[in-house]
């Protein structure tokens, strides 16, 4: 990676990062999107959309989650 590019990896913020849904996280990692969804809710830096509910619909939680909490998840969890 030339030197340029780097320096616009570096500066480029949050949230023009790569975001993945949670089918996609379970489909790269061969894994259930419960499990997805258990390993990501909590974790630091991902993006939880909350739809409430009401007296009749359930309430919905739609996570993004960015390549850098993507990877730092598959490094903790190949230690």
């Amino acid at each position: 990676m030339q030197e340029h590019e780097r320096e616009k990896v570096e500066a480029c913020p949050e949230y023009e990062a790569k975001h993945f849904t949670v089918d996609q996280v379970a489909a790269m990692w061969m894994l259930s999107a419960d499990v997805v969804r258990r390993l990501f809710e909590n974790e630091p830096g991902v993006v939880v959309l909350r739809s409430t509910g009401g007296k009749i619909r359930r309430s919905y939680r739609t996570l993004r989650i960015p390549a850098s909490v993507v990877d730092r998840v598959h490094k903790r969890l190949a230690a």
